[in-house]
């Protein structure tokens, strides 16, 4: 189940990456996606203004996997999101919290009048079709979300059965700033290296954080 949900919880990442730089509606874009380990079939998408790095400043907002009889795709997630950043809405006190110094909302999407894609978000899926197809090979390690800490401090979110013995998923910190292209290439062999490890106590995400920050 574990495989399943990650790789679900990729795929969806990937083809929402783009809201990082364009917004998801508005003034409102992508700084995050927060993976969850099964059975958890949720994941959390984190918000926030185009300046906005630092968790005070951002909102999570937890939606599931599945609704009705059918997965969600990437395109209902940002139906969704679209819904939930516009206009006002009322949440009960269970339906918010914290993680990680943000607000948590989760959300119901059968209580939300989600509209459908635009026409904008057809022509992305046919675009991608052609030009990033998908192939039977998975990544090496599979990226299953990713987080600003700062604005300089990108916390990603790797599938540890591709890169690991351990359960769950593993948090590495980079800068974007740095040289990432020869980090990338020795990231596999860098994960099980217990220097680089601190605590995970404050991420409920992951199963331990590696910080490459400085590397």
């Amino acid at each position: 189940m574990h495989d399943e949900l990650a790789e679900r919880q990729a795929n969806i990442t990937r083809l929402l990456l783009h809201h990082v730089h364009a917004p998801v509606t508005g003034t409102h874009f992508m700084r995050g996606v927060l993976p969850t380990s099964a059975p958890s079939a949720v994941i959390r998408v984190v918000v926030g203004d185009a300046d906005a790095y630092t968790p005070d400043e951002l909102i999570a907002y937890e939606i599931p996997l599945q609704w009705g009889e059918e997965p969600a795709t990437a395109q209902d997630i940002t139906a969704v999101l679209r819904t939930l950043v516009t206009g006002t809405h009322i949440y009960s006190s269970d339906h918010i919290s914290q993680v990680m110094g943000m607000l948590l909302v989760r959300a119901d999407p059968s209580a939300l009048d989600v509209p459908g894609p635009t026409t904008d978000d057809r022509a992305l899926v046919t675009l991608r079709c052609f030009a990033q197809p998908c192939t039977e090979e998975k990544p090496n390690p599979l990226l299953c979300g990713f987080c600003f800490l700062a604005r300089d401090r990108l916390r990603l979110y790797l599938d540890a059965d591709n890169t690991s013995k351990a359960p769950g998923f593993i948090a590495v910190d980079v800068r974007p700033s740095h040289a990432t292209t020869a980090l990338l290439a020795s990231l596999p062999s860098l994960l099980d290296e217990e220097q680089y490890w601190t605590n995970a106590d404050s991420d409920p995400h992951c199963t331990r954080v590696v910080d490459l920050t400085d590397w």
